[in-house]
């Protein structure tokens, strides 16, 4: 038995469901060979071994299967979770200073670019699917974008695509550790703030 979670909020209007089972231990077999996933993908690319995901998550093999048959159906849930999870950190840090819930949203956009860019040559971006996901994370990030750019957070001569291809193309770049990630991506959205 399953239930399906909408990914993101009322806000984003994102109607992309996402199947988790309904038991508790179910569920958490589930989320935790998603979270396993999403770090092999990171790590390994596309072609990771779904052996060790199982393994890393702590079950066998066959709960992988029985909850992703195809290793596509690992490859869509991993990234429409990645959005899902964007989506609802918009909303937790929409309470906070323009700026500080910009940055704090964008440093999660980090580690979404990172899972997109390791099996983005699996997806069907062509698929109304992933259109629809792609404008649901747009929706829920640009408020974010816009109220710290209405509080004079932001340089006016800039625009939320700007920031997110900028983001995406940090992200590209290999880092020392996850430090120095953080460092660089505080020197360039330094370069956001108005002179």
């Amino acid at each position: 038995m399953t239930e399906t979670t909408k990914a993101g909020t009322a806000r984003a209007g994102l109607s992309i469901a996402i199947k988790r089972p309904h038991r508790a231990d179910a569920r958490r077999n589930f989320d935790a060979l998603l979270a396993a996933a999403r770090d092999a993908f990171a790590e390994h690319g596309a072609g990771a071994s779904l052996e060790d995901i199982a393994r890393h998550a702590g079950v066998g093999i066959g709960t992988l299967y029985r909850n992703f048959p195809t290793r596509q159906d690992l490859f869509d849930a991993v990234y429409f979770g990645e959005i899902e999870e964007l989506c609802a950190a918009a909303d937790e840090v929409a309470e906070l200073p323009p700026w500080e819930a910009l940055e704090t949203w964008l440093q999660r956009f980090v580690g979404y670019a990172a899972t997109k860019r390791a099996i983005v040559e699996e997806l069907n971006r062509d698929s109304d699917m992933f259109r629809t996901a792609r404008e649901a994370m747009y929706d829920a990030g640009r408020p974010l974008f816009d109220q710290a750019q209405q509080a004079g957070a932001i340089r006016p001569d800039t625009s939320f695509d700007d920031v997110l291809r900028m983001v995406s193309g940090l992200t590209a770049a290999g880092f020392v550790d996850e430090a120095q990630r953080t460092r660089v991506l505080k020197l360039a959205l330094d370069g956001l703030r108005p002179r």
